[in-house]
């Protein structure tokens, strides 16, 4: 295992419908000033062309943390969860589901996928982005990933 963030900038990809929520990480993330690059896709089948590095996603980085929706269009998160998860390839990217739901059969299914943690998104703005920040601080200043060759 290796600090990343000693090396290098990292390579985080959200996987959010909403481009609202999507801003909101992202100036979350931004605040910090880290140079970290966060990547956007919008639907599940995006998530797996990006991290199968296929069609516009050719030359894409691999991410060393992934922030997952699950309700999302064209492939919902669950089914990306247990995509990642079941690839050899991708499995021990650590996938933070921060989703909107709070239903315990949703949290019980995606730790039996091998979620990494699971958020649910307030509904409050300040406390959104106070979450976001809590999220950027533990996973990406304190916690140890895996490098991105492992």
């Amino acid at each position: 295992m290796l600090s990343l963030q000693a090396k290098r900038p990292l390579e985080i990809l959200l996987v959010e419908d909403n481009p609202g929520d999507a801003r909101l990480v992202t100036e979350a993330f931004n605040e910090d000033r880290r140079s970290d690059r966060i990547t956007v896709v919008g639907d599940g089948m995006a998530a797996m062309e990006y991290l199968k590095k296929e069609g516009q996603y050719g030359e894409a980085p691999r991410p060393d943390i992934i922030f997952l929706d699950l309700n999302l269009p064209k492939m919902d998160g669950r089914e990306v969860l247990q995509k990642i998860k079941s690839d050899k390839e991708l499995r021990l990217i650590p996938v933070l589901i921060l989703t909107t739901s709070s239903d315990e059969d949703d949290i019980l299914h995606t730790y039996h996928l091998h979620a990494n943690c699971y958020l649910t998104k307030p509904i409050d703005f300040d406390r959104f982005v106070e979450l976001v920040r809590e999220i950027h601080n533990f996973w990406l200043n304190i916690v140890m990933l895996p490098s991105a060759t492992t």
